[in-house]
């Protein structure tokens, strides 16, 4: 046994089961120590305390830094605890738990933060003259009104892009995955990528030069969702091609033993065994671009009534309108009224980007292969 008279914690040369050396190890990790089940309690709640005395200590305004000082203090001191209880080996891998943990928590912690904040500032204003009425005649300064004009825009410009972009994405991913081959696939897979990381604006600006500027007309609906569908088109792509590529080849080949043609062999076993995934890659490409508002602002404009026909005049959205009501909170004619409603229509938006994410898995539930 060495020396542990200059130690506080008793160790020995045991060897390492990796290496097979001999090294010195504390006796509590050979005896198989542990931390209490309580002790991430504990070291968090320590933590919070050692950061409101450095708050109060050092006058911190906001609650981010005491926050992330706490996080700080909790990662090495439950670290350091589990080294002197559990041994080098516990400690290192409770040290990396414990960063994963805290980058999930940093992670989650701002989402919820940020629809806890958007739902308590949108739900008063909810009723049901706010989701049937428009705002045609309503100023600033007056009650009512609603988003019943920005809904429907929404939903015209959002279908409109979708039977659009989503034909030809799938049979982009179809081509990419069954067919390519050589250059051209790797052309188009190229460009693919570059449209995703293409800014929405580029896309509106895009469309504004060769439609509207080209052809000398106004803003109207079916321009911003030409701008929707360039932005929506590389999105489903690349998630079909992701899920296309999730089908066993043994499948195909099995099809193509049978003399089954390629393109019958796509049409009744490829795309079958692919569905909830083609599904729910779809809903997500339509939610992607449900809250867009930079190509709007240029190509479809803004209107407090309701409009109908895409091909002809301004529409409202619900970014737009948003924008909108925000636009006249910081002008000379502010009012709670329009900080009330433009809340009301952010948590709108959300909530209809959280049914497209939610319908998509209970879609690809219900199209999933059954095992027989």
């Amino acid at each position: 046994m060495s020396d542990t008279g200059r130690s506080s914690t008793p160790t020995v040369d045991a060897p390492d089961p990796l290496t097979g050396r001999r090294r010195p190890v504390t006796v509590s990790a050979l005896v198989g120590a542990r931390l209490p089940s309580w002790a991430p309690y504990a070291a968090g709640a320590a933590a919070v305390g050692v950061a409101l005395i450095l708050k109060a200590v050092f006058g911190w305004e906001g609650w981010g830094t005491s926050f992330w000082t706490a996080v700080l203090v909790f990662v090495i001191g439950f670290t350091v605890w589990s080294f002197a209880v559990e041994g080098r080996r516990r400690a290192k891998d409770r040290f990396a738990s414990t960063l994963i943990y805290a980058s999930f928590v940093a992670a989650v912690v701002p989402l919820v933060l940020i629809l806890f904040y958007i739902g308590v500032k949108g739900f008063s204003v909810f009723s049901a003259d706010f989701f049937t009425k428009s705002m045609n005649g309503i100023t600033s300064r007056q009650e009512g009104g609603g988003l019943y004009h920005a809904l429907i825009g929404t939903l015209e410009l959002v279908a409109i892009a979708s039977i659009i972009a989503l034909p030809i994405g799938i049979f982009t991913a179809i081509y990419l995955v069954e067919y390519g081959r050589g250059k051209f696939a790797r052309a188009v897979t190229f460009f693919v990528d570059v449209m995703i990381g293409v800014p929405s604006i580029v896309a509106g600006l895009f469309v504004y030069t060769f439609l509207l500027l080209g052809f000398g007309l106004r803003p109207f609906g079916f321009a911003g969702a030409l701008a929707l569908a360039i932005l929506m088109i590389p999105v489903s792509v690349r998630a079909s091609e992701e899920m296309l590529k999730l089908v066993p080849r043994e499948l195909r080949e099995s099809s193509y033993a049978l003399g089954v043609p390629k393109w019958r062999t796509i049409l009744k076993v490829v795309l079958p065994t692919a569905m909830s995934g083609l599904i729910t890659s779809s809903l997500l490409a339509i939610a992607r671009i449900t809250g867009e508002t930079a190509p709007l602002i240029l190509l479809v404009g803004y209107t407090a009534r309701v409009n109908y026909d895409p091909l002809q005049g301004d529409m409202a959205t619900l970014p737009m309108m948003v924008w909108d009501q925000l636009g006249k909170r910081a002008g000379t004619t502010s009012s709670d009224l329009t900080e009330a409603r433009a809340w009301g229509a952010a948590l709108t938006l959300v909530l209809l980007v959280l049914i497209l994410n939610v319908g998509a898995r209970l879609l690809a539930r219900l199209f999933q292969p059954k095992a027989r």
